[in-house]
């Protein structure tokens, strides 16, 4: 039986993006030893895309398929906004086929993806 997901997001300054996760975005933890923060996500869905190209990473012994990570806001304008209001970078909101779209800069130099979903969400599927 399933029971959750866990997510791997790969940072060249983990703890630095750890306080971001923590700190600005509120998410909560878990501390699993020496500093290295479990966080509860909020409901999540899954889509599975096509490959143009092959996109995967070892883990564990094993090769992994790519994932990409996407934050579903209400309202990604507002949201942005009050990313600015900290000092938090985003790339330029832009329309997209299924949603509204940025990207948030996190403290390390990488990157998330935000969006504000057009397309009918599974967040609320019993």
């Amino acid at each position: 039986m399933i029971i959750g997901a866990h997510f791997l997001l790969y940072s060249k300054d983990p703890e630095a993006d750890r306080a971001f996760f923590r700190d600005v975005l509120g998410f909560r933890s878990t501390d699993a030893g020496q500093g290295w923060l479990i966080f509860a996500l909020p409901p999540a869905e899954l889509g599975i895309h096509p490959m143009d190209k092959e996109l995967s990473q070892q883990h564990a012994s094993h090769p992994m398929l790519g994932a990409s990570m996407y934050l579903m806001c209400a309202d990604v304008h507002s949201f942005v906004a009050s990313l600015k209001v900290r000092n938090i970078q985003c790339s330029e909101v832009q329309p997209v086929g299924w949603g509204i779209t940025t990207t948030i800069l996190l403290p390390s130099g990488g990157a998330i993806g935000l969006y504000q979903p057009t397309h009918e969400t599974a967040l609320n599927l019993k």
